[in-house]
C-alpha cells in the first residue's frame, strides 16, 4: 500500500518550483487578498481622523440606501443586461471576425486588417464621448447634418432613452470586440493545420471547416472568458456610461447602472461606508453568478469548468 506524502514532502521534493511560483502568490496577495480587509468598510461609519477598526460600527445601515432608494432592482436589472449584451454579443463577433480573418491568405492584409480592428481598443472613453457627441449633437452633429441637407427635420438623440439602449451596445462593440477578437484568433492559430487539410481532402467547405472544426475547438477558449467575464458582470463600465450620458437625467431610466447611480450619489458627501456597500453587494453577486454557472459547466463537462 502507497503511503501518502504530505505536504512538507512536496515543497522539498518540488521546491525549485514553488519558489517559481512565490513571486506569482505574493503578487496576489499584496494586490488581490490583503485589500479584501476594506469589506469592512462596508460595515462601520468611517471617520477620516480615526483608523477603519476605529470607526463606529453600523452593520448594514450602509447598505440601506441602495435598498431604500427604490431603484435597487431596476439599476441591478440594467447592469445585468447591458454586461449580458457586451458579454454574448462581444463574443459572438469576436468569434466571427477571427474565422474570417483566418481564412484570410494575404499575410500583409490581414495583419492590416487585424489592426484597424484592434486599434479602437486604445481610444479613451473621453475621446468616445467626443466622437459620440459630434454625431449626435443636435445643432451641429453629424447625424442631424445630413438629415437637414436631405430637408429633413433634426433628432434630438439625447432625449431618446430607448436609442442610447443600442447606441451605448454598438459603441462598446466598437471599442472593444477586437481585444477578445485577437485573443479568439491565437487560440485559432493553435488549432494543427492537419484538421483542416484533412477536411479539405473531404471535400469540406470553408463554412464547415469553420463549424465542424474550429468552432468545437474554441469551446474552450469561449468558457474560460465567459466565466471570467461573468466574475464582473455585476461592475459595469462606469467610464462608457458616464463618458457618454453624463448628468442627462432623461437618459437615466435606460442608461443608469450600479456604477454611475452610486457616484452621483455619493460624489457629495463621500462617504466610505456607503460605497464600499456597493462593491461588496456587486462582488458577492458576481461570486455567487459565477459558482452557479461554473456548476452548471462542471455538470455538463467538468473539462471546461474552472474549478
Amino acid at each position: 500500500m502507497t503511503k501518502k506524502r504530505g505536504i512538507v514532502h512536496e515543497l522539498v521534493t518540488n521546491r525549485i518550483l514553488f519558489l517559481m511560483l512565490l513571486p506569482t502568490v505574493l503578487f496576489f496577495l499584496i494586490n488581490n487578498y490583503s485589500p479584501m480587509l476594506g469589506i469592512y468598510y462596508a460595515f462601520v461609519q468611517f471617520d477620516f481622523n480615526s483608523s477603519m477598526f476605529q470607526s463606529p460600527f453600523v452593520g448594514l445601515k450602509n447598505f440601506e440606501f441602495l435598498w431604500k432608494s427604490g431603484k435597487l432592482v431596476s439599476l441591478t436589472l440594467n447592469t445585468l443586461g447591458y454586461n449580458l449584451a457586451f458579454i454574448g454579443l462581444g463574443n459572438i463577433l469576436s468569434i466571427a471576425v477571427a474565422i474570417l480573418l483566418n481564412e484570410i491568405r494575404g499575410k500583409w492584409f490581414k495583419k492590416a486588417t487585424q489592426s484597424i480592428l484592434f486599434l479602437p481598443y486604445f481610444v479613451s472613453f473621453v475621446i468616445l464621448s467626443v466622437i459620440v457627441f459630434n454625431m449626435f449633437n443636435y445643432e451641429q452633429g453629424v447625424l442631424n447634418s445630413i438629415l437637414k441637407s436631405l430637408g429633413m427635420e433634426p433628432v434630438d438623440m439625447y432625449s431618446k432613452p430607448v436609442a442610447w439602449i443600442f447606441l451605448i451596445t454598438i459603441f462598446y462593440l466598437w471599442k472593444n470586440f477586437g481585444y477578445s477578437m485577437v485573443i479568439y484568433l491565437a487560440a485559432i492559430t493553435g488549432i494543427s493545420d492537419e484538421y483542416y487539410e484533412a477536411a479539405k481532402i473531404d471535400g469540406a467547405s470553408a463554412y464547415q471547416r469553420a463549424r465542424h472544426i474550429t468552432l468545437p475547438m474554441l469551446k474552450t477558449t469561449f468558457v474560460i472568458l465567459l466565466l471570467f467575464s461573468l466574475g464582473s458582470i455585476m461592475k459595469g463600465q462606469f467610464d462608457l456610461f458616464y463618458q457618454m450620458i453624463g448628468n442627462n437625467g432623461l437618459l437615466y431610466n435606460t442608461t443608469d447602472i450600479l456604477d454611475t447611480y452610486v457616484y452621483r450619489s455619493l460624489r457629495v458627501t463621500f462617504d466610505f461606508g456607503m460605497a464600499t456597500a456597493a462593491g461588496v453587494y456587486q462582488s458577492i453577486f458576481g461570486f455567487m453568478l459565477i459558482v452557479v454557472v461554473n456548476s452548471i459547466i462542471r455538470k455538463l463537462n467538468p473539462d471546461y469548468a474552472l474549478f
